[in-house]
C-alpha cells in the first residue's frame, strides 16, 4: 500500500430533494489510524457511505488503495442469517466439509481457493472479539445488539482489508466488548478511518480528522491532543478578536480626528485667504486643493478602518462557537444521608429466567450519591433502573421510594412530546415559570430564536438531549434522583460534553448506566455497582483501558 490510502477529489453530494451535503470536498487519508469527528448532522455517516461506494457522488471521485472493509452504524442484517453467513464463510465451510468427506468435485476446490484455514482464522477472530462461544450455525436472532456489532467487525476483518471504515463501532458494546475491540484495532496494521464519539477509542488514533463547514481538517495526535489544539486555537482567536476590535476603534478614532483637523484647517485657510485679499480664482483653486487633500486623507483612513474591520471579521470567523451549558440547580439538592430509594431482596423474572439470583437484589440510594451501574449487555441493568423509577414493580421483595420526583432519561430520549415545540414541552414541565424566564432558560440550553419553536420530533440527537434535560432539571417539582440509561449513545462529542456540564451542576443523586469510561470519569462517580450473573455488587472503580 502507498502512504495515502483514501483520496477524495472535488466530491459533491446532495440528497434527492437537492439539499447539499458536500460541495467540491477534497482531502486524502494517510495510512495508520484516523478518527473522524464532527457534530451530529455534519455528514460523517454520509461521507463514510460515499467512501465505501454505498452512495454515489453527484460529481468528483473517491479512490481507495487495496481491499476495502466497511462496518456501517446500522448493520443491514436479518434474523434468519447464521453466524457463518454473516461472516461470509458458509460456502467455504460447506465445500471443506464436502472435500473432507471425499467429494472431489472441482467446484469445491474453486470455492475454497486458498482459504483452507478459514475455520481456524474465523475461530481466532471470534475469540479475539469475545465471541468464541458462538456456534457458526447459530441464528442471528439469538444474539444481542453488542454481539451483532462485534460479529460485523469480525466479518470485515476476515476479508483481510487494506482499508477499514468503521461507523460508531462501539455502540451497543459493553465495557468488556469495547476493550476487546480496542485490542483488536491496536494490533491491526492497515489503514483505519473510524467515526466515533467514544473518546477512549479516539485516544488510540494517530490523528484526528475534523469535518466542519463542509471541509476536512487534520490534526496530528490523538483526541486529547486534538482537544488541546482546538483550545489553543480558541485562545489565539479570542486574542486576535480583542486586538482587531482595538484596531477598529483606533482607526475610527484617528479618522475622526483627521476629519476634525482638516475642517479646522479649511476654516482657518478661508479666513486667512479673505484677510489676504487674494483674487477669487486663486482662492478657489487653493480651496479645491485643500478639499481634495482632505478627501484623499479621509479615503486613506476609511481604507484603514475597512481593513481593520476585515481583520475583525476574519478573527470572529476563526473563533469556534462556544457550546457550553452553564446551570445553577439548587432545587435539586438532597441532604446527605437521606434515603431516596430502598429495594430489599428484589426479584424479577422474564418467563422462566430469573433476573436476580439467590434471594434477589438489594439496593439503597442515599444522599447526593453519583452511582455508576455497569455490567454486560443483557444483565438487567435497564430493568433495574425501571424498577427504581417505578415503571416496573419487582415480582418479590420490598421497595420504598422517598417523597420527591425521580426522573428517568431512557436510551430512546422519548420523554418529550415529539409533536410539540421545545418551548411548549418546557411550559408543560414548568407551568408556573414565567414565559420570559422560560425563554432565557432555553437560551442557556442553546435554543435561541426560531429553534425554540421547532417540534421536538425534528431535532437532532444532541438537541433532543438538551431539550429533555431542560424539561427534566427545571420541572416542577425538581428531581432529586436522576436515572440515566446509556445517555451518550449516538451523541456527538459536543453534546456529550454538554451532558457532563449539566450533571456537574446537578446537586441530587443519580444512577447512570454507561460503557463510556471517559464520560464516567468526567462526571465524578463516587460509587460503583456491577450487575453480572444475577448479582448486584459494590465494586471498585475500573482501571481505564490502555
Amino acid at each position: 500500500m502507498s502512504d495515502t490510502c483514501v483520496v477524495v477529489s472535488s466530491l459533491s453530494f446532495s440528497w434527492p430533494d437537492d439539499t447539499p451535503v458536500f460541495d467540491r470536498l477534497s482531502f486524502s487519508v494517510p495510512g495508520g489510524r484516523t478518527g473522524l469527528v464532527a457534530p451530529n448532522g455534519a455528514g460523517k455517516t454520509t461521507l463514510l457511505k460515499l467512501l465505501a461506494g454505498e452512495l454515489r457522488p453527484s460529481s468528483g471521485s473517491v479512490t481507495t488503495d487495496g481491499v476495502l472493509g466497511y462496518l456501517p452504524q446500522d448493520l443491514p442484517l436479518t434474523g434468519d442469517l447464521t453466524v457463518a453467513e454473516v461472516l461470509g464463510v458458509d460456502a467455504i465451510l460447506r465445500a471443506l466439509t464436502a472435500v473432507e468427506s471425499g467429494d472431489t468435485d472441482e467446484e469445491h476446490f474453486t470455492t475454497i481457493g486458498t482459504d483452507w484455514d478459514v475455520e481456524e482464522r474465523t475461530r481466532a477472530q471470534l475469540d479475539r472479539l469475545g465471541l468464541g462461544e458462538l456456534d457458526l450455525d447459530r441464528g442471528l436472532d439469538t444474539l444481542s445488539g453488542g454481539q451483532i456489532v462485534s460479529l460485523g467487525l469480525a466479518a470485515q476483518l476476515l476479508k483481510r482489508p487494506d482499508v477499514l471504515l468503521l461507523d460508531e463501532p462501539t455502540n451497543n458494546l459493553d465495557l468488556d466488548a469495547r476493550r476487546k475491540l480496542y485490542a483488536v484495532l491496536d494490533d491491526w496494521h492497515g489503514c483505519l478511518l473510524v467515526v466515533s464519539h467514544d473518546r477512549a477509542l479516539l485516544d488510540r488514533m494517530d490523528r484526528i480528522a475534523e469535518l466542519e463547514s463542509g471541509e476536512v481538517r487534520f490534526y496530528g495526535g490523538n483526541f486529547t491532543e486534538y482537544e488541546q489544539a482546538v483550545e489553543a486555537a480558541r485562545e489565539v482567536a479570542e486574542k486576535n478578536i480583542r486586538n482587531a476590535e482595538q484596531e477598529v476603534k483606533r482607526e475610527k478614532r484617528e479618522m475622526q480626528q483627521a476629519r476634525e483637523r482638516a475642517a479646522r484647517r479649511a476654516s482657518n485657510a478661508s479666513k486667512n485667504l479673505g484677510n489676504a485679499g487674494l483674487p477669487k480664482i486663486f482662492a478657489g483653486t487653493m480651496k479645491r486643493n485643500a478639499q481634495e487633500s482632505a478627501a484623499k486623507a479621509d479615503g486613506t483612513h476609511a481604507a484603514r478602518v475597512s481593513a481593520a474591520k476585515t481583520k475583525l471579521d476574519q478573527a470572529e470567523r476563526a473563533l469556534r462557537s462556544e457550546q457550553k451549558i452553564a446551570l445553577d440547580l439548587p432545587r435539586t439538592a438532597v441532604p446527605s444521608g437521606r434515603t431516596l430509594f430502598l429495594g430489599e431482596r428484589m426479584r424479577m423474572s422474564y418467563g422462566e429466567r430469573a433476573l436476580f439470583s439467590g434471594d434477589g437484589a438489594s439496593l439503597a440510594i442515599r444522599g447526593p450519591e453519583r452511582i455508576a451501574l455497569t455490567g454486560p449487555n443483557g444483565a438487567g441493568k435497564s430493568t433495574l433502573l425501571r424498577i427504581v423509577h417505578g415503571e416496573l414493580e419487582p415480582g418479590g421483595g420490598n421497595v420504598t421510594r422517598a417523597d420527591g420526583r425521580i426522573a428517568y432519561l431512557s436510551q430512546r430520549l422519548d420523554l418529550l412530546d415529539g409533536d410539540r415545540s421545545v418551548a411548549e414541552n418546557l411550559a408543560a414541565s414548568a407551568p408556573a415559570m414565567p414565559p420570559e424566564q422560560r425563554m432565557n432558560l432555553l437560551a442557556r440550553f442553546l435554543f435561541r430564536g426560531s429553534r425554540v419553536h421547532l417540534p421536538v420530533g425534528v431535532l437532532s440527537g444532541g438537541e433532543r438531549l438538551r431539550a429533555t434535560l431542560a424539561c427534566i432539571l427545571f420541572a416542577e417539582p425538581a428531581p432529586q434522583l436522576l436515572l440515566l440509561d446509556e445517555p451518550t449513545n449516538n451523541l456527538d462529542l459536543v453534546s456529550a460534553a454538554q451532558l457532563e456540564s449539566a450533571l456537574d451542576a446537578f446537586q441530587g443523586a443519580f444512577v447512570v448506566i454507561s460503557h463510556d469510561e471517559r464520560f464516567l470519569a468526567e462526571i465524578r462517580i463516587d460509587r460503583w455497582l456491577s450487575l453480572e450473573d444475577g448479582k448486584l455488587l459494590e465494586t471498585a472503580a475500573p482501571v481505564p483501558a490502555r
